[in-house]
């Protein structure tokens, strides 16, 4: 096996790199052109080039039995019109060229590893939602589906497509908590909203073993949840945070109209939110190191 990565350069993918070549296995990381890098760990290698555009890239990845496709542009910002687009454009683009150039394997055993988001769903309260819940129809819903709908297009020449549904990612420098750790060690730390909105997530280490797991059972395609067993109330996460780094919540819930007036449309996708559950994991016998909140959280501020 050896592994072709977009978006490998990022907070998952360098983790999700690292696991991958202690595992044994070769791993190449498409970077874009003038991109600062550090080196890629021993066992693995860059290749430049634009995932967003055609180009000698796509005879790299050809190259490779497995695909990983991590590339998008954050949702993490107030989205104006421009930025919408970046989005979308970032993700479906990069996913058509990819499934493009796999398609130079038709005939040869293929795997491609597409990442989609808990969003999917939508914002749906208390449910809880398993694989099988259909798509929402808010901004980040209607992205994920046509996203995935783009990575499934390599089932038509024959390709095994697990499409990684991904809940907010816990891990040590960087993600949600690089941004959240430093307000809640100023004691600046409170819940957004009701507090009642669902958080689903899952912890970086877990993440990374998900792949090697799903890599091993190659009877799994389709979408998969990537996310712990045990979501949390927003209201659940603050108090958790707050208690691993001994400091109390000491200001009151940040109302959402005034978060609509700060980040705009992006703030519902902080004071709404999902409850999506790993049923396709649990029930092939995946184990998680990190089933609940305190421990993920201790983990990583630690």
């Amino acid at each position: 096996m050896s592994v072709f990565m977009t978006g490998g350069t990022g907070f998952v993918g360098t983790a999700l790199t690292r696991t991958l070549v202690n595992a044994g296995i070769p791993v190449t990381v498409l970077c874009r052109p003038g991109e600062s890098l550090s080196g890629p760990p021993e066992g693995a290698e860059f290749f430049e080039g634009d995932p967003t555009i055609p180009g000698s890239w796509q005879d790299e990845a050809a190259r490779h039995d497995t695909c990983i496709n991590l590339a998008g542009a954050s949702i993490f910002s107030r989205w104006t019109k421009r930025h919408k687009a970046l989005i979308r454009e970032s993700r479906i683009a990069t996913t058509e060229n990819l499934v493009a150039a796999m398609e130079k394997r038709k005939g040869k055993p293929t795997t491609l590893f597409s990442t989609s988001a808990a969003g999917y769903y939508g914002f749906t309260g208390d449910e809880k939602l398993t694989e099988e819940a259909p798509a929402g129809d808010d901004f980040l819903a209607r992205v994920a589906a046509e996203w995935e709908r783009a990575a499934l297009k390599a089932q038509d020449f024959g390709a095994r497509v697990v499409i990684t549904r991904f809940g907010i990612v816990l891990g040590p420098g960087g993600g949600a908590l690089g941004k959240m750790v430093p307000l809640f060690r100023w004691g600046l730390g409170s819940p957004l909203g009701s507090g009642r909105q669902w958080f689903s997530w899952i912890h970086l280490e877990d993440l990374c073993r998900a792949f090697l797991f799903l890599m091993k059972h190659e009877e799994m395609k389709g979408p998969v949840n990537v996310t712990s067993p045990g979501a949390v109330t927003n209201r659940t996460l603050t108090k958790s945070l707050a208690a691993q780094l001994s400091r109390p919540e000491m200001l009151p819930p940040v109302p959402s109209p005034v978060l609509r007036v700060v980040l705009g449309e992006f703030s519902h996708v902080l004071v709404r939110g999902q409850r999506a559950v790993p049923k396709r994991l649990t029930d092939a016998g995946f184990t998680f190191a990190f089933p609940n909140i305190d421990g993920a959280i201790k983990s990583v501020v630690a």
